[in-house]
Parts: C-alpha cells; sequence; structure tokens
C-alpha cells in the first residue's frame, strides 16, 4: 500500500483513515461534517475517527493505551495517536501496516509535506483506534 500524505495542518487523522480505508484523502475528508475546517484548524478526536470508521460497517473501538493493551497496537490497521511533545506539539496519528507505522507527515515539519513508512513509532502512542 502506498502511504496517504495529509494536505493540512491537523489532517493526519483523516490521512490515516483514507490509509485504511484504502482510499484517498479528499474522499475521506468529506465525509466529515466541516472536514475541511477541523484539518485546517482543530484536528480530529479518536471518538470521530472511530464513528467514521464504524459507519462504514467496520468495527473499532478507541482505547487509552495501558500495558495490557499495548501489545494490540502492533496489529495491522491500528491507527495510534502520539502524545504532545515538543516534536509534535498537538500530537500526531500514525496507521500500523505490517510490521511498520504509515506517517501521513513522515518529514515533519517541513511544509513540502511527504508521507511515508517509519520503522518505529515517532512518540508514545497514548490512544489506539483498534480493529474490534
Amino acid at each position: 500500500m502506498k502511504p496517504v500524505r495529509q494536505e493540512h495542518s491537523y489532517g493526519c487523522g483523516v490521512a490515516c483513515l483514507a490509509f485504511v480505508l484504502c482510499t484517498d484523502y479528499e474522499t475521506v475528508l468529506d465525509m466529515f461534517e466541516k472536514g475541511k475546517y477541523k484539518a485546517e484548524n482543530i484536528g480530529f478526536f479518536c471518538k470521530e475517527l472511530t464513528s467514521l470508521l464504524n459507519s462504514r460497517n467496520l468495527k473499532y473501538e478507541w482505547k487509552y493505551v495501558k500495558p495490557r493493551i499495548r501489545k494490540r497496537i502492533y496489529s495491522p490497521n491500528v491507527i495510534v495517536f502520539i502524545k504532545r511533545s515538543k516534536k509534535y506539539p498537538v500530537g500526531h496519528y500514525l496507521a500500523r501496516c505490517e510490521d511498520k507505522w504509515m506517517d501521513p507527515w513522515i518529514n515533519f515539519p517541513s511544509l513540502n509535506i511527504k508521507a511515508g513508512f517509519r520503522k518505529r513509532l515517532s512518540g508514545t502512542a497514548i490512544y489506539a483506534i483498534i480493529p474490534g
């Protein structure tokens, strides 16, 4: 699968959904009410991303990543939210694919946004959107 590039400052969740749904960024963005506004200004909560996946007849749930579920984040098609840090001041979403992570803005903070795959998470996962 090809990585999906986020096209807005807060569009990493949208790009991860597009990756999991095997579609493009714009298609997923249009599925959200006020999607473009949110992707440009405020971002998306795990609950919103999970609701969209479930509305597509996929069974997903979002959870706080505790030690007992930490191993589950390495399953295919899991989306994680990494906590805020110096590198990611508002956090960041990544999607799991085989043995790597799809990062929709792998060269952050460059404004020439590129998506790609990384072997390791670029931060600490605090929430996971997991197939049920």
